[in-house]
């Protein structure tokens, strides 16, 4: 095995010019993630350098047998924290050989609202909070709980410590620094209310960055839990009853939000949001309906609120924004499955670009 570890770890520059591009992309699910390596000539410093891939979308569930060439057009790279050197993870979105988008690129319709000369203007920022919860490979229920049992009821887990209350810390440990490493803005880590469930942040992002690291983020998790041999889950609910769900509370402000005023233009957003609640909580994630509740720190699916430092109300507007007249608010609608291209670009369409 020591063999095996060095071999892994081989520095390869010191030997070649070649580098190793981990080219990854979202599947047929839109959730799932998808990677392959290949061999490059030399070190780059931008998407634009990498070469257009392909791959078989009829094992992906996004391509018929008959027809399933899908192209990978690489969009971000970053510094690949399990092969290291200069070697990179280069993030994808995936297109017809026509070069027509394929139904679950929500990164194409992402760009195009980001690309507009107002939501340009307004800089964007993003800050995701990606909860997940940690499960046991083989019973597939959470690290640290008993097989077939409960633990102690929720309350010391929240940010907790110890071997009773703290379950995965190596791997979310790892997984900090693997991400730090990749040049993602990795704000935070903490232990969430669930026993065996997690939270990382990304952020302030701007505009499709935000969700670029997201994914890219994710996909580092999931590596780390497959060496460790646990398994991701990102459902918004993953233990029914007296225990909080999983959600990626969506934290956002705009140029003219953050400058002296900005307080009534968060409110004017706040309005606008409501009126679209219906279609944000369509896009906000699948199985969300068993995470809002109303209960465990979440407002009803059905219904529209916000508040300051309210954290049962859809939107959240922080005391020291309030007392500033001019900061961020948080969107506490959207689940912790949801496509964070998605969810970005419709709070920007729907607070800059949309006039109702």
């Amino acid at each position: 095995m020591s063999l095996l570890t060095d071999l892994i770890n081989l520095n390869i520059s010191d030997v070649t010019d070649k580098i190793i591009a981990e080219y990854i992309w979202i599947g047929g699910s839109g959730l799932d993630i998808r990677s392959k390596a290949r061999t490059l000539p030399g070190p780059v410093t931008d998407p634009s350098q990498l070469p257009k891939w392909n791959y078989d979308g009829s094992s992906t569930g996004q391509a018929p047998g008959e027809d399933s060439e899908v192209i990978i057009y690489p969009q971000a790279i970053f510094p690949d924290p399990f092969r290291r050197g200069k070697n990179i993870l280069v993030m994808c979105d995936a297109y017809t050989p026509a070069g027509e988008p394929i139904p679950t690129n929500k990164r194409h319709g992402a760009a195009k609202i980001f690309s507009q000369p107002e939501v340009v203007a307004e800089e964007t920022w993003y800050g995701i909070e990606q909860e997940y919860t940690l499960l046991q490979k083989d019973v597939k229920w959470p690290v640290g709980w008993p097989v077939g049992g409960y633990p102690g009821p929720q309350g010391p887990y929240y940010c907790g410590i110890g071997a009773d209350k703290a379950f995965g810390r190596d791997i979310v440990d790892a997984h900090y620094k693997a991400c730090l490493y990749a040049g993602i803005n990795i704000s935070g880590i903490n232990a969430e209310v669930m026993p065996g469930q997690w939270e990382f942040q990304v952020g302030p992002s701007v505009g499709i960055s935000a969700a670029d690291q997201v994914w890219v983020a994710r996909y580092i998790l999931e590596r780390i839990t497959e060496i460790a041999g646990v398994v991701l889950s990102f459902d918004p609910k993953p233990i029914e009853g007296d225990w909080n769900g999983a959600g990626a509370h969506t934290n956002y402000s705009t140029k003219s939000m953050r400058e002296n005023g900005g307080y009534e233009v968060i409110k004017k957003a706040i309005e606008k949001l409501g009126l679209k609640h219906k279609q944000h909580i369509s896009a906000y994630g699948e199985g969300n309906e068993r995470r809002l509740t109303g209960k465990h720190e979440t407002a009803d699916i059905n219904t529209f609120k916000w508040g300051v430092a309210n954290r049962g109300a859809s939107i959240r507007v922080g005391r020291e924004t309030e007392q500033a007249g001019k900061g961020y608010f948080e969107d506490r609608r959207p689940a912790s499955n949801m496509d964070p291209y998605v969810v970005t670009s419709m709070i920007a369409e729907t607070t800059i670009l949309w006039k109702p």
